[in-house]
């Protein structure tokens, strides 16, 4: 009995030691086979940053076939002969190490195809220092690009506080369109500084090009308050792409047919005189168009502005009166002339003061005379703003002769401008997009204008101004453009136009 009792408990012992043996084997069977798949991800991986580094794909395939064959060589020397349960899983297991050393095998023989890796082991000196010069200027422009949206985002207001309890609400505001001519650009900001009441003005700097050296002469104005706003889609943003010169664009001058041959982008729109865009002329388009809007529709501290604001370029020159001289205007209108959509500082002649400072006259608006020092309203912008299609659309890269094109086609009824007979604002600028003169000469022309000023000193600051001249009773109409100029016949120039209402 006793002898019984004790067979019984060797083979119940026997059997939970079988048990536990075969639980302990299976376990460290399973955790082998898991532990192969961080291996291939490992082998992967270095497969891959081998090809990144110019290795070949044999000798990748042959490490990671050497890590599989390890893997299954210590498996086996590790496992006991399996029973028929074992047996299954042991080929399940096989078949399943078989398929992925083949996927890894196959893995970096994809990622080893890399061109680049293999011209750069062989590009010369001069490649080399190239496409190091491309990537620095991709990063500048990446920066540009970062600085030009935090600005226009934060649109922080210089000397703000200094001149707080001056600028009444709805006072002027000056816009300033800045390319690239800080030689000119001091010249204004010099005007500005001589005028008496500038210190209530808000003046904005509208730029297309990011520069130290402007940044300078616009930080040195400390005579009121300042804003800088920046146009967003500049060629020096976009130097290698479109609104900038993309190089799969069309050459200027070759003929539609051969431009379709070439596959160029823009083939399809050439202009009305067969020419293809240069992003050089239509830039200022873009950046007048954009700036109105912004100026009235995004900049926060005009939200509510119901007065004046006042368009001049950076090579404009500013009588000491001007400021003076156009609240007057604008209280003329009011009173005898409401019906003028457009205020004008005057035209292109520098004529002289004597009997005429005082005077204006009321005519039909032509861009050839009356587009610079150009003074509106709310009222006024909100009907341009509703021919965006017509003014996006016009083929002309001039602002100017486009505007032109809608007081005769779409705005409710042609513009009518009071302009000063004697003018408070010069066109200093003698080089430029419209000029070919090769060398600039800033101080001669301020010197000219100088002249002008000081000989009709005592003709400055009216007490009152007077309306000598009138449209005939019946209206004479508004005038034409004699031509179109061209230069905007691409489709993108017009959707991009077109976009800004809907920017935030």
């Amino acid at each position: 009995m006793r002898f019984r009792i004790y067979k019984r408990k060797v083979v119940i012992l026997t059997v939970v030691v079988v048990v536990c043996g075969f639980a302990v084997w299976s376990n460290g069977n399973r955790q082998r086979k898991v532990a192969v798949f961080p291996k291939e991800a490992e082998s992967v991986r270095r497969g891959a940053a081998a090809a990144a580094a110019g290795g070949g794909s044999s000798s990748s395939s042959s490490s990671s076939s050497s890590s599989i064959s390890s893997s299954n060589n210590n498996n086996n020397q590790a496992q006991a002969p399996p029973q028929p349960q074992a047996q299954a899983q042991a080929q399940a297991q096989a078949q399943a190490q078989v398929q992925i050393q083949a996927q890894v095998q196959a893995q970096p023989q994809i990622h080893t195809t890399v061109p680049v890796s293999r011209r750069a082991a062989n590009e010369t000196p001069v490649e080399k220092a190239a496409a190091a010069a491309k990537a620095e200027a991709d990063n500048t422009t990446l920066v540009y690009r970062s600085i030009v949206f935090q600005l226009n985002f934060d649109q922080t207001i210089r000397n703000e506080g200094k001149f707080r309890m001056v600028r009444q609400k709805d006072d002027l505001v000056v816009v300033v369109q800045v390319h690239n001519r800080p030689e000119y650009l001091r010249l204004l900001v010099d005007s500005l500084r001589k005028a008496r009441g500038v210190e209530s003005v808000l003046l904005i700097f509208s730029h297309d090009y990011w520069s130290p050296e402007i940044n300078q002469v616009v930080a040195s104005v400390d005579f009121c308050s300042v804003l800088q706003i920046f146009f967003p889609f500049s060629i020096q943003l976009y130097p290698q792409e479109f609104p900038g010169n993309d190089p799969k664009d069309c050459p200027r001058d070759i003929p539609k047919k051969d431009a379709l041959k070439m596959g160029c982008i823009n083939a399809e729109y050439p202009d009305s005189f067969g020419h293809y865009r240069e992003a050089k002329f239509s830039q200022t388009k873009h950046h007048w168009w954009w700036k109105l809007h912004f100026v009235w529709d995004r900049v926060r501290a005009l939200k509510d502005h119901q007065g004046l604001v006042l368009l001049i370029e950076e090579d404009h020159y500013l009588a000491p009166d001007f400021y003076h001289v156009l609240k007057m205007m604008a209280a003329l209108k009011r009173e005898q002339c409401p019906d003028c959509g457009v205020l004008s500082l005057g035209s292109y002649g520098h004529v002289g003061y004597s009997s005429k400072a005082n005077r204006v006259e009321v005519k039909a608006w032509k861009s050839t005379e009356h587009n610079m020092g150009m003074a509106f309203n709310r009222q006024t912008y909100q009907q341009l703003i509703q021919c965006t299609d017509a003014f996006c659309t016009y083929d002309d890269y001039n602002w100017d002769w486009s505007l032109q094109h809608l007081t005769v086609t779409c705005l409710p009824t042609f513009w009518k401008v009071m302009v000063c007979e004697a003018p408070r604002v010069f066109h200093a600028g003698d080089c430029g997009m419209h000029h070919k003169k090769s060398a600039c000469m800033p101080a001669s022309q301020k010197t000219k204008i100088d002249n002008v000023l000081q000989s009709s000193g005592n003709q400055l600051f009216p007490k009152s101004l007077l309306i000598t001249k009138r449209l005939p009773a019946n209206g004479a109409g508004g005038v034409a453009p004699h031509v179109k100029n061209g230069g905007w016949g691409d489709i993108r120039d017009h959707e991009l136009c077109k976009s800004y209402l809907r920017l935030q």
